[in-house]
């Protein structure tokens, strides 16, 4: 199935790319045809996700070691902004996932090739950790200044943890791996529901900002457990970039316990409960038949059906 996208054409489109938009009255004969090549697809992974975590670890890293920050507010909204510029930079390329749990989930339930599916992991992880690094350099004197010794006070700029403080309940790491699968069903739930050419989908050039809210939402209801990474690359790219400028424990929790496992697993579960729960309570009532100029979708998968 040949399908227009906001830049050009792809020569087949295959399940799983969420923002590859239809233009106006294109047809084959009528735009100038671009194949979509895996390598171009994976640099838009890349710089897509670099540009999620350049906000999200950066508006942490400017909360944590600097005076400039509104707080727990400044994070919930930046790591949401940074969601809706990552997705308008890659989406019209590879559907922009930016996140190995809705990678997963698309491959389950939505066609997306098994055999790009560790591609597209790999060059999420990628992105978050060059972003990463960009952040360490811009902050180099407030990190130095504030932590001189690399210590867990300044690794939480990287990646997340259990939350152990004074006046919240002291999270196990189990609490953390439940407080990830529920976050990450939620943002895949939403993501499908927003994306659903069946249900009531914005339009696709607004369908980036709606789901940044959606980030923004989970932050501000479920944030507080285990800081709603919910997303592996984005705690395993920080967390190599900061082992590699020289915090030596990067990838256990506050307590010395090993923690990556959490921030991995978790979102996998959750990822992939939320596309079966979605399609079991929702797609499966969607009618086949898609809004005019809209794609027609299995209302058991919600895959693209050719007509």
């Amino acid at each position: 199935m040949n399908v227009p996208t906001l830049f050009g054409m792809t020569e087949h489109e295959e399940g799983g790319h969420l923002f590859q938009r239809r233009q106006a009255g294109g047809t084959k004969e009528g735009c100038s045809l671009r194949r979509n090549t895996l390598m171009g697809e994976l640099s838009a992974e890349v710089l897509g996700t670099f540009t999620l975590i350049i906000f999200g670890v950066g508006v942490v890293a400017q909360t944590v070691l600097t005076p400039f920050s509104a707080g727990a507010q400044s994070i919930h909204w930046a790591w949401g902004l940074g969601v809706v510029m990552g997705v308008y930079v890659a989406g019209g390329v590879s559907g922009a996932h930016l996140n190995p749990a809705v990678t997963l989930g698309l491959a389950l339930r939505r066609g997306f090739p098994w055999g790009k599916t560790l591609p597209y992991m790999g060059a999420q992880v990628v992105g978050a950790f060059l972003a990463a690094l960009v952040v360490r350099w811009n902050f180099w004197e407030a990190f130095n200044k504030f932590d001189p010794a690399k210590g867990f006070k300044s690794q939480v700029v990287f990646n997340t943890y259990p939350n152990n403080a004074a006046d919240y309940a002291n999270v196990s790491q189990l609490g953390a791996l439940r407080d990830q699968i529920i976050g990450t069903a939620m943002l895949l739930i939403l993501i499908l529901a927003i994306t659903d050419a069946r249900n009531m989908a914005p339009g696709s050039n607004m369908a980036p900002f709606i789901i940044g809210l959606a980030v923004v939402a989970i932050g501000m209801a479920i944030g507080a457990a285990a800081g709603y990474a919910i997303n592996p690359a984005r705690d395993l790219g920080p967390r190599l970039a900061a082992w590699v400028t020289g915090w030596s424990d990067p990838f256990n929790d506050q307590r010395g316990d090993f923690y990556a496992w959490v921030w991995i697993i978790g979102p996998f579960i959750g990822g992939a409960l939320g596309v079966y729960i979605y399609d079991f309570f929702i797609g499966a009532s969607l009618p086949i038949e898609a809004p005019v100029g809209r794609e027609v979708e299995d209302p058991t998968t919600g895959r693209p059906v050719d007509t």
